[in-house]
């Protein structure tokens, strides 16, 4: 047998199976009320609106270049479009501090090999998206805790960068309604990350995939925004702006998008080239055709029924969770972050679910960069009606507490 390991890089030993993207198979199981996929609903996806943007593409003078190669920095109206998006929430920008990358994911990707080499530190938060962490751990980095209310040093930062063998590079984290956690970063905390961010000479990535979903609560302006606003021009930050269609408009046509400096952009448009040429771009067509027509309306009609969702889940974990069990209460996004008293282990606690409960969630220790966090989970209000959220919840509560009890005993 050919030994493919030794063949493999070394990186390769650093790639490990999403839980998520596991647990997604779950949702084909009836029997499952599955709270664990960060899915938008289908339900909501505006159809008959794509349908007629690629019917029009396909009967007009464009069809033609939407089959065709592209340049590698996107689609010029949907870029020119994004800039007048950006302008709303305090980004001047123009359409050269942009590119499309084939969904969010993409971008987080491209910006680990732009700026990791080996041993060097990504400061992220405990817990801190999974998908970016699995995006990062190619390139063979040194994750530190990005610990904004604690008293934390920029030479703390530094030394235990140099101690690993490398440098910090960026700060990394989702400032509105993260994944998983469902909080948001108060402004004074954004102000401490671009703080730090000049202490330490570092890029800033800011992923903003669900900064369109706040249901209520004070808007608060994007790093990005708040950074314009201290050094006068988009071309002097150093925060990396990353934002997706995929939560509001679409996931499966995979378009997501970089708002950034120049000499990022530039660097980022290199990795395109070798990567993927660009983006699709009938898809791009679609998604600019869509947008211009109603993104505003779209937008309000997901927070309408995600907002009632979240509602009725906060609800529930009222209503049915023993003592001891916290959560969290997002203010937009799609989750929420249960915290289960010590002791317990969120994966044991799914395997015996899917038996006797049939609820899926993810286990939180997936999302921690240091392993711990095992007595956490993550449960999406994204894609259950109010009769699953109520009877899901009130069985995993169920469960809970009979695990409380048999642990006593």
């Amino acid at each position: 047998m050919l030994d493919w390991e030794a063949i493999f890089a070394t990186r390769s030993t650093r790639m490990r199976a999403s839980e998520i993207r596991e647990l997604l198979k779950l949702l084909d199981r009836p029997d499952i009320i599955s709270f664990a996929g960060g899915i938008p609903d289908p339900a909501l996806f505006p159809d008959a609106e794509f349908k007629e943007a690629y019917a029009d593409i396909f009967s007009g003078p464009t069809v033609g270049a939407a089959l065709q190669y592209s340049v590698s920095e996107g689609y010029l109206p949907l870029r020119k479009w994004l800039v007048g998006e950006m302008a709303k929430i305090g980004i001047p920008c123009t359409a050269d501090n942009i590119l499309i990358t084939s969904g969010s994911q993409q971008a987080l990707d491209y910006l680990g090999k732009l700026f990791l080499s080996p041993n060097d530190t990504a400061l992220v938060t405990w817990p801190t998206y999974l998908g970016a962490l699995q995006a990062f751990n190619a390139y063979e980095p040194t994750y530190d805790q990005l610990n904004i209310t604690g008293n934390r040093t920029p030479e703390a930062y530094k030394a235990a960068a140099t101690a690993a063998g490398g440098r910090v590079k960026f700060a990394y984290m989702s400032a509105d309604f993260s994944n998983p956690t469902g909080e948001t970063m108060d402004r004074a905390a954004r102000e401490k990350v671009l703080d730090l961010g000049d202490e330490l000479d570092i890029a800033i990535i800011e992923d903003a995939a669900y900064q369109s979903l706040r249901f209520d609560g004070e808007a608060i302006p994007p790093m990005l925004a708040l950074e314009i606003a201290r050094k006068g021009s988009i071309n002097e930050t150093r925060t990396i702006y990353s934002g997706s269609f995929s939560k509001t408009l679409a996931p499966g046509l995979r378009v997501g998008y970089v708002v950034a400096a120049e000499p990022v952009i530039r660097k980022l448009v290199l990795m395109k080239q070798a990567a993927d040429l660009h983006s699709s771009t009938i898809n791009q067509m679609a998604i600019c055709h869509v947008a211009e027509r109603g993104f505003d309306a779209q937008v309000a009609k997901v927070r309408s029924v995600y907002s009632r969702r979240r509602d009725c889940m906060l609800a529930a974990l009222s209503a049915h969770m023993p003592e001891g069990v916290s959560w969290t209460r997002p203010e937009g996004g799609m989750f929420i972050w249960i915290t289960l008293p010590a002791g317990f282990d969120g994966a044991e606690l799914l395997a015996k679910s899917l038996v006797s409960a049939k609820v899926a969630f993810v286990p939180g220790k997936a999302f921690f960069a240091d392993g711990s966090g095992a007595n956490t989970l993550r449960v999406s209000f994204s894609c259950a009606d109010d009769r699953m959220i109520e009877e899901g919840i009130s069985r995993l509560g169920q469960l809970i507490r009979s695990e409380q009890l048999a642990k006593v005993a």
